[in-house]
């Protein structure tokens, strides 16, 4: 059985866990308050997943999400996460981060300074641009015709195929808006977050293709 180590136990780190368990893989998930604050989650998500130290859910997982934001100095376990796919679902936001001059400028996504902090790894930009709880409630068989796609961007195409397969399992379509340099495009204030809701495939593909950089203020 697949283990998922989860860095991150706010909205997303446990949603993603709940669809997870329900797609038949284990989880390991951890916070930053230790894994002794996470005994009501763990009771709830059931025997198929244990909470544990960030380092121990990067060393557990078969491949790895970091649900946690970005931040300048890197605080991920580098070593733990050597050789592996982290799927980050981390979106900028100046609000929250404080602004980031290369992202700003467009030099950068946030995505590959995730990369930059995690050289040994392969990073997937995944889960972006979708409410969190809709990874259960909009779920649909392959090829309903109100499937819903999700982007995913990444320089390794192994990590592509990861996402596009856990999407599937999931209950999504998967558009490839690779590389990093790309990830942008699904940003916060683009088409293709603005209608997270009602996208499918050729919907997404079309949003991604109009998003435009945008200044962050």
């Amino acid at each position: 059985m697949t283990t998922i180590g989860i860095i991150g136990a706010g909205e997303v780190g446990c949603q993603i866990a709940r669809a997870a368990l329900a797609s038949g893989y284990r989880v390991v998930i951890a916070n930053s308050r230790g894994p002794e604050t996470l005994a009501g989650l763990i009771a709830e998500l059931g025997p198929a997943a244990r909470a544990a130290s960030a380092a121990d859910a990067a060393t557990a997982g078969d491949f790895a999400v970091v649900a946690v934001p970005l931040k300048v100095v890197n605080d991920m376990p580098i070593d733990e996460l050597a050789g592996k796919i982290v799927l980050d679902t981390n979106n900028y936001m100046v609000w929250r981060d404080g602004h980031i001059p290369v992202v700003d400028s467009g030099e950068k996504t946030i995505h590959e300074l995730r990369q930059e902090q995690l050289p040994t790894s392969k990073v997937a930009k995944a889960f972006t641009h979708i409410q969190a709880p809709r990874l259960l409630t909009a779920a649909r068989p392959p090829g309903a015709p109100d499937r819903l796609a999700l982007s995913v961007s990444s320089d390794f195409a192994e990590a592509v195929e990861l996402v596009a397969r856990l999407y599937d399992q999931f209950g999504f379509d998967t558009v490839d808006n690779s590389p990093l340099s790309e990830s942008w495009r699904t940003e916060p204030g683009q088409p293709a977050w603005l209608r997270h809701a009602w996208q499918n495939r050729d919907e997404l593909a079309r949003n991604l293709s109009s998003a435009r950089r945008l200044v962050h203020d």
